[in-house]
């Protein structure tokens, strides 16, 4: 018990710089914080090469990278696979299926990414990262994780939504509703004193449903 607190507690969260390091990856040597060059970074690990739901996943990444590098966002996957089984890895899916995993996908024996991220959960498996999805900002803050088991796959939808929802609150200062995609309403941030209350109740700019809670249309390319 005492261990998994220890590896709970280092544990990387929301809010935090993400962790930087140098790896082994498909596409040569790199240190993240380099690689990311002050781009939104997508970091996602995989159990294993050679996998079903894996080949799939990553298929996904590759077939709607243009979207991600719209969204000035870099792709990085890992895995506790050696450099050989990637690379293997990726010239067999691009044989069988056309697709090119041409992001750089991390070898990491020695778990050593794994554990900085906390991608390995032993209630899950000791020996295989768990699908976790880390969404880092230019400034290497990660603003958003996402988790799931070894027996079910990504949402891609899901991830491209969000990424674009985050850049969206960053650049417009406003929060998201529920099921918020693009070209739906926003909601605007609530007033903090009572001069900002009276102000939002006098204001016909947005659709108030009561003074806290208050959508507008943002128009985006």
């Amino acid at each position: 018990m005492e261990s998994t607190e220890v590896e709970t507690s280092s544990m990387p969260r929301i809010g935090d710089d993400a962790p930087d390091f140098d790896a082994l990856t498909t596409h040569g040597n790199l240190k993240f914080s380099e690689f990311a060059d002050g781009k939104w970074v997508i970091l996602f690990s995989h159990p294993a090469d050679f996998t079903p739901v894996c080949t799939t996943e990553l298929s996904g990444f590759a077939e709607r990278k243009q979207e991600f590098e719209t969204l000035n966002t870099k792709l990085i996957g890992l895995s506790i696979d050696s450099i050989h089984s990637h690379l293997a890895w990726v010239n067999n899916v691009k044989e069988k299926t056309g697709v090119y995993l041409d992001f750089p996908i991390i070898a990491d024996l020695d778990m050593k990414v794994a554990k900085l991220y906390g991608m390995l959960q032993p209630n899950e498996s000791a020996t295989a990262a768990v699908r976790a999805v880390f969404f880092i900002d230019p400034y290497q803050k990660i603003r958003l994780i996402m988790y799931y088991p070894l027996n079910v796959g990504r949402n891609m939808d899901e991830i491209l939504r969000v990424l674009q929802g985050l850049q969206v609150s960053d650049e417009h200062k406003v929060a998201l509703p529920l099921n918020w995609k693009k070209g739906d309403k926003v909601i605007v941030p609530p007033p903090k004193t009572l001069e900002q209350m009276e102000e939002r109740i006098q204001d016909t700019s947005c659709e108030k449903i009561d003074f806290y809670l208050a959508k507008k249309e943002l128009h985006l390319n």
